[in-house]
């Protein structure tokens, strides 16, 4: 555990003098904000800080500053690239006290939050305005953490990820300074694009109080069918011609027999134990027709059973709720076992060679590995089960992770879709962007945070 006494005694007591009882050293406390989802051992830090404000948030970080102490931002802790442990010491910034949606303007389709407001606490405030927020990564995150990571998930493929969906921020810079980016404008091109430097930069650049996010009107009508295939392969190949073909899907999930078997489990189903793909398809009662019935030829065409519709709103949830749960399903595959989580992005030409590469890799491991995707925009994921006291399982677990990002990386794509660099993908960066472009994204880190207190030791080494 951190050692408070290694903060400057003036630093606590200014703390204690400006938080009160939000300031905490309890252990437990500290225990807490010391782990995410991450296969990485707890990290307390060393002083915990609960803030109500923008304001607050300043007044800590011009402390910090003064101090040369760290500060990391923590949310829901769902992270899965140990992005909020605090490995150089400081103090835990919790935000989950700034939690309101402050306005929602449905005339100009976009809702206003602080940086704790969760994706349901949003979209049930968005019920009875016939809009929602789309954007779902799985976890109940926090908006702000999206942000942070520049977070997607199933609705990526018709609605875009983080990166399309935040119009404006209002930032604390590394100073203590409040900045505001972009506006409630749909576009523009005055000067540099300041809210997408900081969508994605994981709390190194400075820390998100309030968002500014596109909303949608609901789809007239929903949609959701199953399809299993023979064998991963023949899947994928659907999913690339469906995309092609240009129909409007809203989601399409890959999920591998393994993975099947254990949401069978879990969710207590009786899917078929085979690759399937769960789609779900968007409009109106004639446009779900049309494109339900284009995607299941091409899926006959590829090997694909007939499609398993779900269309009353309570299947559908129960469908997408498995889907959602399958992290946790897997974690059933094997006693005791932890999950490093990877996930990697191609050009969705090449998909189908990138995942079928992968399944032969994993199935000549003795790991249990299934493969889920969002693989209507070409980003999978592999779930690598290790018995945490294994060190053989963890070192073979790293070694087929390097094998998953290099094929990515070999065939275009990048080493993380959408979970994000933290400390895990560090070492990968290099290889995708090269050392000129690295050491650009280390400039504007330096210029941004001279003191090196946002977040240390996330996305790259200074």
């Amino acid at each position: 555990m951190s050692d408070l006494h290694a903060l400057p005694k003036d630093f606590i007591e200014e703390l204690k003098a400006l938080f009160g009882d939000r300031f905490s050293i309890a252990p437990a406390v500290l225990e807490h904000h010391g782990r995410d989802e991450s296969s990485y051992p707890t990290l307390p830090p060393q002083a915990v800080v609960f803030a109500n404000s923008t304001e607050e948030v300043a007044m800590l970080v011009k402390l910090c500053s003064l101090y040369e102490v760290p500060v990391i931002p923590f949310g829901a802790g769902t992270s899965l690239e140990g992005h909020v442990l605090p490995i150089q010491g400081g103090v835990c910034l919790d935000l989950n006290n700034m939690n309101q949606v402050l306005s929602i303007h449905p005339e100009d389709m976009l809702a206003v939050v602080q940086p704790a407001v969760r994706r349901k606490q949003l979209n049930a405030e968005l019920k009875d305005t016939g809009y929602f927020f789309p954007v779902d990564p799985g976890a109940d995150a926090t908006l702000g953490g999206m942000c942070a990571t520049r977070a997607s998930g199933t609705n990526a493929v018709r609605y875009g990820t983080m990166r399309e969906n935040v119009l404006a921020l209002t930032v604390v810079a590394a100073s203590g300074e409040i900045i505001k980016t972009g506006t409630q404008a749909k576009k523009s091109s005055a000067g540099y694009d300041l809210t997408r430097l900081f969508v994605g930069s994981e709390g190194t650049l400075g820390i998100i109080t309030e968002i500014t996010l596109k909303i949608y009107p609901h789809p007239e009508d929903i949609a959701a069918a199953i399809c299993s295939f023979a064998n991963v392969t023949e899947a994928v190949n659907a999913v690339i011609e469906v995309i092609q073909a240009g129909i409007p899907v809203a989601r399409v999930e890959l999920v591998d027999e393994l993975a099947i078997r254990a949401i069978n489990q879990y969710s207590k189903l009786s899917l078929i134990e085979k690759p399937t793909l769960f789609f779900e398809f968007v409009g109106s009662a004639q446009s779900l027709k049309e494109q339900a019935e284009f995607a299941q030829e091409i899926a006959k065409n590829n090997g694909g059973l007939d499609f398993e519709w779900a269309t009353r709103p309570e299947d559908r949830a129960r469908l997408w709720h498995a889907r959602h749960n399958a992290y946790f399903a897997c974690l059933q595959l094997q006693p005791g076992c932890r999950i490093i989580n990877t996930d990697v992005c191609v050009p969705i030409s090449k998909l189908a060679q990138c995942i079928s590469e992968t399944r032969q890799e994993l199935d000549a491991s003795w790991l249990k590995a299934p493969i889920l995707g969002h693989v209507g925009d070409g980003n999978y994921h592999v779930l690598l089960a290790i018995d945490p006291n294994n060190p053989a399982d963890l070192e073979e677990a790293e070694r087929l992770n390097s094998g998953i990002v290099h094929r990515a990386l070999q065939l275009g794509g990048t080493c993380t879709g959408e979970h994000g660099v933290g400390i895990h993908k560090m070492n990968f960066l290099v290889d995708e962007h090269g050392e000129g472009a690295i050491e650009l994204m280390r400039s504007i880190k330096k210029a941004l945070d001279p003191k090196n207190i946002l977040n240390p030791g996330k996305i790259f080494k200074i």
